[in-house]
């Protein structure tokens, strides 16, 4: 007998693994918006795009050509999969205002 899991599961599982690899990625980031004293005003503006923050992760992956020279691939694909879902952003904006 076969049992196969919804295709939304799968999917969720996925993802689930996507955002625990990011995390070190994350950390990096917020240690260094934290050391610059910006912390704050990205986690604000974090909340103010809301759901615009997609068409940013849109901007990232169209422009990874452009940036891959000045950006390692796997922190940019990070920071459009960041921007895509609202759960992560959620989070990391938590991350961003806990202190270091």
């Amino acid at each position: 007998m076969q049992i196969c899991l919804p295709y939304t599961l799968r999917l969720n599982l996925c993802y689930t693994l996507n955002v625990d690899s990011n995390q070190h990625i994350w950390h990096s980031w917020a240690f260094k918006l934290h050391s610059w004293g910006i912390n704050d005003w990205v986690a604000t503006l974090l909340e103010a795009l809301g759901p615009l923050s997609v068409l940013g992760a849109q901007l990232i992956y169209l422009s990874q050509p452009l940036l891959s020279s000045l950006v390692p691939d796997e922190r940019l694909k990070a920071l459009g999969e960041l921007l895509e879902e609202p759960t992560q952003i959620r989070s990391f904006i938590t991350l961003l205002r806990e202190e270091v």
